[in-house]
């Protein structure tokens, strides 16, 4: 899968102090559950810093995500994308952080981008400023689920590893 992460708009300076009033913001893209890394793919992928952009940077910054059918079948899968902004000082500084479920990525065409936008949070999960938009990009088929993945009590049958499993979808009504 291909992730581009396109820009933000609308971010907030964390500090007014005399030094640190300019944004130099980058993005970092990792998957959960975590992919398996080898020494050709990186898990967390980050985008160049931003020295111009300000409260609105752009990067256009592309990212390889290495998944396979298991990330797309688990419907707690998802994308974390996480901005910051670089500080002389201080180092990294989180702005926010959004979450790209698994159940938004829809599988159209092979190659076809789908292009997102999520209002990023605050780290206690609370809504803060700001918007991050990414493009979404399944480049070739999917790869099996590995066998090194799949784990099985010692007292568990290999027979029972494999069975249908038949989902009815269930509504949920709130009981206000």
């Amino acid at each position: 899968m291909e992730v581009i992460v396109l820009s933000a708009q609308g971010l907030k300076s964390t500090s007014s102090g005399p030094f640190s009033r300019r944004l130099r913001s980058f993005a970092t893209v990792t998957t959960y559950p975590l992919v398996p890394c080898n020494r050709d793919d990186k898990c967390t992928s980050q985008t160049r810093v931003d020295d111009e952009g300000g409260v609105n940077p752009t990067w256009g910054d592309k990212f390889h995500v290495p998944i396979d059918t298991s990330f797309l079948a688990n419907r707690y899968s998802s994308i974390y994308i996480q901005l910051y902004t670089k500080r002389l000082i201080t180092g990294r500084i989180q702005l926010g952080w959004c979450q790209i479920p698994v159940t938004d990525i829809r599988l159209g065409p092979e190659g076809s981008i789908k292009y997102l936008s999520y209002r990023l949070r605050a780290r206690d999960g609370t809504r803060c400023e700001g918007i991050v938009n990414v493009g979404i990009r399944l480049l070739t088929a999917l790869e099996p689920v590995e066998r090194h993945r799949l784990s099985m009590d010692s007292d568990q049958k290999a027979s029972d590893a494999c069975q249908t499993v038949i989902g009815i979808p269930v509504t949920t009504f709130s009981l206000i």
